[in-house]
Order: C-alpha cells, then sequence, then structure tokens
C-alpha cells in the first residue's frame, strides 16, 4: 500500500531569503530516488536543485513557475511504497548555481529526468550543463541524439545541433518576436535568466527607488602591500591558501570601519543600525550570467591568512556554482574589486541594499609621480590605483566618506610598518 506525504522545504532551507518557484525537473508519475533532484527554486541571487530524501514516485504537483515559495508551502506529493518510511518528506537543498557550466563532455553526475521520452523503459537522463544550454537556446532535446553512455545527451551535442542550425530559417527562440522588435536589424533575442532579472530589479532599486548615491575617489599607492605579498604569497600557498590582493582588501576595510563604524550600518526611516560584525561581500563576476556576492563574515576577528583562507572558500564555490544562501546572507559592506577586469573607476558602483556604501578598486598600473626627497621634487614610478567610496547619502556624508577612505588608504600604504 503506497503512502502519500506532503514535498515540502525543511525548515531554515532559505537561510530567510525570498524564493521563487522556478521548474520541476521531474512529471506527475516520475519515479525519483533519494537524493534525486526534482525542482528548482531561485533565490536573490542563487539557483537551488531541490533533491528528494525518499524513494518513490512523483504524486500530485502543486507549485508552478513564479509562485513565491517558504518553508510552509505544500509543493506537491510524494507517493512511497511499503518499504519507505512514514511521514512528512523533506528535501536538501543543493546549492548549485545553474550557471555551472560543466566543461566536460560526459554528462556530470548528478542528472535529472528530463521530459523528453527515451525507450520504452526509462526517460533520457539530462545533467545540469546540457538543461542550462537547452534552456538557453530553447531547444527540444526530442530532436538531438546523444551520444553519451547509454544514449544520454551531452554538452557537446548540444552544442553541435546548434551549430548544425546555423543558417536554417529560425531556430526556436527566433520563433515567438515580441511585437515591440518591429525594425529590420538582424538580431538575436536572447532570455533574460531569473538571475538577470533579480539583478537588474535590484539595481533599479538601490540606484532610482531607494539611495541617494555620492562616490569620492582616493589614489592609492600600492607598493607595500606588493612586497609584502611577495613575502608572504609562498608560505599561504605551502598551506594550501592563495593570498590576493583583495584579502587585504578586505583587511584594510575592517581597520577603517573601526575608525568610522557607521559606514557599515543599515539606514532605518527613524534610526542608523551600525553593525558590531564586519561582514564583508565581495562581487564575484560569472561571465554573462551576473554578479554573485558571497560574504566573509566577522572580518574584524580576522588575521590576514583566515581572511584569504574564508574568501577562497567563498570565491571558489561561487564559481563552482556551490554557494548555498547561506553563503550570501548577512552582509553589511560590499567591495567590488572591478580593476582586474581593466577598469581604472566606476561611478557610481550601485550599493547592494539594504546596506550604506560599496568600495570600488580600480586597475592597479604604474604610473609617473613625483615625490619629494631631500628636499627635492622627482619623478619617480610607483604602483598606483583608484579607490572610490560609493555611498547612500541618507546615512553618510562626505566627512565619513573621506574619513573612512583616509583610513583605508592609510592602512595598505602603511602595510607591514
Amino acid at each position: 500500500m503506497n503512502e502519500s506525504m506532503t514535498i515540502t522545504l525543511p525548515m531554515g532551507a532559505l537561510e530567510g531569503t525570498a524564493a521563487v518557484f522556478s521548474t520541476w525537473l521531474v512529471g506527475e508519475g516520475d519515479q525519483v530516488r533519494k537524493g534525486d533532484p526534482i525542482l528548482e527554486l531561485e533565490t536573490d541571487k542563487v539557483s537551488m536543485e531541490v533533491c528528494a530524501e525518499n524513494d518513490g514516485s512523483i504524486g500530485k504537483i502543486l507549485a508552478t513557475s513564479g509562485d513565491n515559495v517558504d518553508e510552509k508551502t505544500i509543493l506537491g506529493y510524494l507517493d512511497c511504497g511499503e518499504q519507505s518510511e512514514g511521514g512528512k518528506v523533506s528535501v536538501e537543498t543543493l546549492s548549485s548555481l545553474i550557471a555551472n557550466d560543466a566543461s566536460q563532455n560526459e554528462p556530470v553526475t548528478d542528472v535529472v529526468q528530463s521530459d523528453v521520452a527515451g525507450d520504452d523503459s526509462k526517460r533520457h537522463l539530462i545533467g545540469p550543463a546540457v538543461r542550462k544550454l537547452s534552456r538557453k537556446h530553447n531547444l527540444n532535446l526530442s530532436f538531438i541524439d546523444g551520444t553519451g553512455k547509454g544514449g544520454r545527451i551531452t554538452r557537446d551535442d548540444i552544442l553541435a545541433f546548434i551549430d548544425a542550425q546555423a543558417g536554417k530559417e529560425q531556430s526556436n527562440l527566433d520563433v515567438s518576436i515580441p511585437a515591440e522588435k518591429s525594425h529590420g536589424l538582424k538580431s538575436k533575442l536572447v532570455p533574460h535568466t531569473s538571475m538577470r532579472k533579480k539583478i537588474a530589479n535590484h539595481m533599479v532599486d538601490s540606484l532610482l527607488h531607494t539611495s541617494p548615491h555620492v562616490t569620492s575617489v582616493f589614489e592609492m599607492d600600492m607598493g607595500r602591500i606588493i612586497e609584502h605579498r611577495k613575502m608572504c604569497k609562498m608560505g599561504f600557498e605551502e598551506a594550501g591558501v592563495k593570498l590576493t590582493f583583495t584579502a587585504y582588501f578586505l583587511a584594510a576595510s575592517a581597520k577603517a570601519m573601526q575608525k568610522v563604524p557607521v559606514v557599515n550600518s543599515r539606514f532605518h526611516d527613524e534610526f542608523l543600525e551600525v553593525f558590531e560584525d564586519i561582514n564583508i561581500g565581495v562581487g564575484t563576476a560569472l561571465g554573462d550570467e551576473g554578479l554573485i556576492v558571497p560574504v566573509v563574515k566577522q572580518v574584524q576577528e580576522k588575521s590576514l591568512f583566515d581572511i584569504a583562507s574564508a574568501l577562497q572558500q567563498q570565491t571558489d564555490k561561487a564559481r563552482q556554482g556551490k554557494l548555498a544562501a547561506a553563503d550570501m546572507k548577512d552582509g553589511t559592506f560590499t567591495i567590488s574589486n572591478h580593476g582586474v577586469s581593466g577598469s581604472l573607476f566606476a561611478t557610481p558602483i550601485i550599493i547592494n541594499q539594504p546596506q550604506v556604501a560599496i568600495l570600488g578598486i580600480g586597475k592597479l598600473e604604474k604610473r609617473a609621480v613625483v615625490e619629494e626627497v631631500n628636499g627635492e621634487d622627482i619623478i619617480v614610478i610607483r604602483p598606483k590605483c583608484y579607490v572610490s567610496l560609493s555611498i547612500d547619502h541618507r546615512a553618510l556624508d562626505a566627512y565619513q566618506t573621506n574619513l573612512f577612505l583616509s583610513h583605508f588608504v592609510e592602512a595598505i600604504e602603511s602595510w607591514g610598518k
């Protein structure tokens, strides 16, 4: 005798973030095993796969795309066999950015059943990288031959199919052209991902509806930390930690915020909430997929080594698609190291709400500067970059902004003294 159980999220799975139901990875009647991904959710910045903890078959499906969901929402039902334990079905969340672009040709280990009919016994098994490409290009997988083990469709199969369609009348992506595309120019429509939509809404809300942005820019000499990094880099690497300039920026930010605590705050209509812990988010680009902000927590309590270690763990998880909602929660300040892509400075860098400031670090380059040596002005070559602070002018003024930057620059330029 089968027993029907509700499919819900376990308490704490969302870590307090908002979630929107994205899609079912299985259909009614599909057999699933414990650990199989069965649905996807979208939080503010992360796509999460949700997996079944029990064997069984999918009963009635309730949640639909676009639904707002939380731990109390009944998403559907799982019919379990007699061997299954009774009770409520919980699910474990695999924090995986669907942007995870697996480069290997073999299908990834964590696979899901697609809605494409295979042979008489079972459906094809489709991995996340294949699923991502098929969505991006709006492909019907029933038209694609799989060359992977057991006839599975691989990433290379998808790319080969896309290439084969080049030059034909129109791909499935272009069939439904919106009315506003009335010009005669040749173009391709690339649907926005849920992540891109959320980023867009977050940026517009921050800049136009919430915070009056003001930016101040200082110039900073990087010579001291360049020398310090040369001395410490090998020792860090032997301990399995990569020492980056960004680790110094987190440490210097914490030092500056201890001198100017109001930078580490949140604006409310009746008061300014100043935080004791300094939790710094670091903007991490995922190529065309967007930008996410993993958080290093309690930076004020950490040594440079501990900061570098925590930073490496967070950025590695971000690029591998393994961030959990908790990894981006409770940030009180953000750093955008935009100089890594060649930018000298950016203004304003849009504040990551509900914070009141965001630090920008520009490209490091050698510059000719004038210095006074023994009473004479001489031209020397120094490693310099621009550093900026964009602030919420409701919470901070020029005085606090420039004072913070002064302490930050001093911490970097006098490192090790």
